[in-house]
């Protein structure tokens, strides 16, 4: 039996599986060889060779694993893919180099200073946009008022009133005793407990203790004792002729004092 001779080779391009394997056997290597080069499996590498595109995972994985042959055996790896994809049916997506390029026309761009120019305004406006919102430059620094959402509450619906704001603390008066030369004093309390008893010095101060019960003293010369509220000097408790007792020192009995000197 004779052999049937084989079609023009020009009406049956050559497939790309074909391609690959007459390149393969011409280079005298095997399927395994193939593998051990491409690391793709030898059933995935034989599914191409025959074309079975659908024995393989996915078209993508056809055209990888053609392209990756294709390179093990120095044969143009574009090509092999360009006919991957057009035996396995797979749209060829728009590429950079396939794309057309449309040159843009010189006189439809603004000149180059005219773009600086608006780079810059842009640039300005934003800066200008910060340093509104971010600051009171612009607004003489005077306080803005803000603006208090108000609502009514509805039937039923308990409101939440703010406490009273707390009363400022009443101030604390301070009697101070202050020795102009030297002189014995005694402080005590209404229960009679001692809280001070000594000679001051000239120049000795004792601040007498703004919670003590109902204070008094005992002075030997009360002319060498002076007597201040706060930073008011009080009038003098006595001419220093004879020593004094039971002399209040609180705030309300030195200002009382004072109150019936003046009268």
């Amino acid at each position: 039996m004779t052999d049937t001779p084989r079609e023009d080779a020009t009406l049956f391009p050559a497939s790309a599986g074909d391609t690959l394997r007459a390149a393969r056997e011409k280079q005298k290597l095997s399927i395994a060889d193939i593998a051990q080069r491409t690391r793709v499996p030898i059933r995935h590498l034989e599914a191409i060779e025959q074309g079975h595109y659908d024995e393989l995972p996915s078209p993508t994985y056809a055209i990888g694993f053609a392209k990756a042959y294709a390179r093990a055996i120095d044969v143009d790896e574009a090509e092999i893919g360009r006919m991957v994809r057009a035996e396995a049916g797979v749209p060829r997506r728009p590429t950079m180099e396939t794309m057309p390029y449309e040159p843009a026309d010189p006189a439809r761009l603004p000149p180059a200073g005219i773009a600086i120019f608006g780079v810059l305004l842009a640039l300005v406006l934003v800066i200008g946009a910060g340093i509104w919102l971010g600051t009171d430059w612009f607004r003489g620094g005077a306080d803005q008022p803000v603006a208090v959402a108000t609502t009514t509450p509805a039937a039923g619906d308990s409101v939440a009133v703010a406490p009273p704001a707390a009363a400022p603390a009443p101030r604390v008066e301070q009697v101070t005793l202050t020795a102009t030369d030297a002189v014995w004093l005694r402080v005590y309390d209404a229960d009679g407990n001692s809280l001070f008893q000594n000679t001051m010095q000239a120049g000795d101060r004792y601040q007498v203790p703004t919670d003590a019960k109902n204070p008094m003293i005992n002075v030997g010369r009360p002319d060498k004792l002076e007597v201040r509220l706060n930073d008011t000097l009080m009038p003098p408790l006595g001419d220093g002729s004879r020593p004094l007792k039971d002399i209040g020192v609180s705030a309300e009995a030195v200002k009382a004092r004072q109150a019936g000197a003046g009268a």
